[in-house]
């Protein structure tokens, strides 16, 4: 093996690190997030109601933490996709396929998405799994308003209006701004940009980049 497919392996064994670690550590923030929003409500519910306000905020932070884990996912994926691909062609043979089983069993590159939700279908337990825990952060996220509106009507003007439009700025923000990340694909073509100057094109015999023309 020579220097640089010895640089290449040594690249793609970090890559894989990198996407285990961000599995894992997707995994810890959602934990964290969920002990903290149950913490919250059972403060609520045993008298201190403001607490129910704080839920929105830990849902709305985890969320977007898990979506930062996410996008490290992505990246690694890439970047690990393209270097199978090259190792591949340099040894004249197809041995390394990680990346065509997770385009298959987890979610595809290149594809529009809602963070790891292909939205031009090939649905997988992991997009439900991330459907899941979404759908429960949006619960949690309107539950913890609901539960806290008596305490924002009583709180003086100043505070429930610094509060409301500071919880659905940021909300609004975070959401346009996944959107144009995740779904308009803007980050990932970042990442292709760059590695097709690097490796020269789409790796063509790599069913990773099912989404990419």
């Amino acid at each position: 093996m020579d220097d640089r497919m010895k640089m290449a392996a040594a690249q793609l064994s970090r890559m894989r690190g990198m996407t285990a670690m961000y599995h894992r550590r997707f995994f810890l923030d959602v934990n964290i997030a969920t002990v903290l929003v149950l913490a919250l409500l059972v403060v609520g519910w045993f008298g201190a109601e403001p607490a129910f306000l704080m839920v929105p905020v830990v849902a709305l932070v985890g969320a977007v933490q898990t979506a930062f884990d996410a996008s490290y996912l992505i990246f690694a994926r890439w970047y690990a996709a393209y270097l199978e691909w090259y190792l591949n062609e340099r040894l004249g043979e197809r041995i390394h396929v990680a990346a065509e089983l997770e385009a298959t069993y987890l979610f595809p590159l290149g594809s529009p998405k809602i963070v790891t939700i292909p939205l031009g279908g090939g649905f997988t337990w992991f997009s439900f799994v991330t459907i899941f825990y979404t759908v429960l952060g949006a619960f949690a996220y309107l539950f913890g308003l609901i539960l806290g509106w008596g305490t924002l009507v009583d709180a003086p003007v100043g505070v429930a209006v610094l509060y409301a439009v500071g919880l659905f700025g940021i909300t609004l923000t975070a959401f346009v701004v996944g959107l144009w990340w995740f779904v308009t694909g803007a980050g990932e073509r970042r990442l292709q940009s760059v590695l097709d100057t690097q490796f020269g094109g789409i790796p063509d015999a790599s069913g990773a980049f099912d989404g990419i023309e």
